[in-house]
């Protein structure tokens, strides 16, 4: 009784006074909401204890095809007991689960894309055999197949779950929204390469809270409210959250995960300098790609053996010597065209390299 008055006394305001996600969470997680009865169906679904060390459970994606993302929050209180609730259903419901705490969630995967957020306090996985622990404002992608648990602790957390249909995944990376880097190593290790089951865990950097909660909690209001062109806009959003986490959130590796990574990044880098070999500097990586000047020398030195500056100098060589060999162009019409204002460098560097001037190796070709 005691709890319920405290929950009405909470969320007596209007929805229209919610301001954050976490406010949001608790509203429509509210024991004033319908409850489902202990042995509902949908309710294992939104909370299952662990009932078997030996059962791996395989969670199919809940919802029809048309609808390509749903969200599911847990509110945890101090009881302990779990208050969870999904978005889109029919109509608003909440599903109360009593549990021991230290208790762990039933080993499974899914066969869609997962991405968790700690709205309030702590959230712990096992992840692969492995603990991880997420604290508030960091995120977990994990990939489909990828067997995990949940620990269900006494301590007070909110956490708020997105289902991403494979499809509707595949769609947020094919529009380029988020950098290079996250691009080619979502495709690739959450994608492509199926049975490598990765998870990435994702840490904000200044600032990035407050803007991703603003995103979650337009998102998770979409999704509840499902007004027309509700499915558009959710897209939209969550479009918004990939690239706030591209572009303000580092995210960890493991040693074989930085390995795979380190090579993506690699060509990613490789293609952008050999189209932009001409007048590329440092400094355009940096922009483009999100890391310091020392990656990029560390990263061409170990892949090449080159530094960056002796790396973009022989792409602009071996261009000079297919333009002498494919074209009439005048050596320095050559020199220009490749990105060498200073003739008598160019030949310079050009000598040191194939052991004749450009004049008499274009003849002798």
């Amino acid at each position: 009784m005691r709890l319920q008055l405290k929950y009405q006394k909470r969320y007596a305001r209007k929805e229209e006074s919610i301001l954050n996600l976490a406010e949001l969470c608790h509203l429509i997680t509210s024991p004033q909401i319908k409850s489902l009865p202990p042995d509902h169906r949908l309710g294992a679904r939104l909370v299952c204890p662990e009932y078997s060390k030996s059962v791996q459970e395989v969670k199919s994606y809940p919802l029809l095809r048309e609808e390509r993302l749903f969200a599911l929050c847990w509110d945890i209180t101090p009881e302990p007991l779990i208050h969870a609730t999904m978005y889109p259903s029919p109509e608003p419901f909440c599903y109360h689960c009593s549990f021991l705490s230290g208790e762990m969630t039933q080993l499974h995967t899914h066969d869609y894309i997962e991405l968790a957020y700690v709205v309030e306090g702590e959230f712990r996985q096992r992840i692969l055999g492995n603990d991880i622990v997420f604290r508030k404002g960091e995120l977990c992608l994990i990939d489909k197949n990828c067997l995990h648990q949940d620990y269900l602790l006494k301590e007070p957390a909110t956490i708020l779950f997105l289902g991403i249909a494979n499809d509707m995944f595949s769609e947020i990376m094919d529009e380029n929204i988020t950098t290079q880097k996250i691009i080619s190593f979502l495709q690739s290790a959450l994608l492509k390469q199926k049975d490598l089951q990765q998870y990435l865990h994702f840490k904000p950097g200044t600032g990035a809270s407050k803007e991703m909660e603003d995103c979650l909690c337009l998102l998770l209001d979409e999704l509840r409210n499902g007004a027309t062109g509700s499915r558009y806009i959710c897209k939209g959003l969550l479009l918004r959250i990939f690239r706030i986490m591209s572009s303000k959130y580092e995210f960890s590796l493991s040693r074989e995960q930085r390995k795979t990574m380190n090579w993506i990044i690699f060509e990613e880098v490789s293609e952008y300098i050999q189209q932009n070999y001409k007048d590329v500097i440092i400094q355009d990586l940096v922009d483009v790609f999100h890391f310091q000047e020392d990656y990029f020398n560390r990263l061409i030195k170990s892949k090449t053996g080159l530094t960056y500056s002796a790396y973009v100098q022989q792409i602009r060589l071996e261009r000079a010597e297919r333009l002498l060999l494919t074209t009439p162009k005048s050596i320095e019409e050559i020199a220009e065209n490749v990105g060498y204002h200073n003739k008598g460098y160019f030949y310079k560097i050009f000598q040191e390299k194939y052991g004749m001037t450009p004049s008499r190796y274009r003849k002798q070709a």
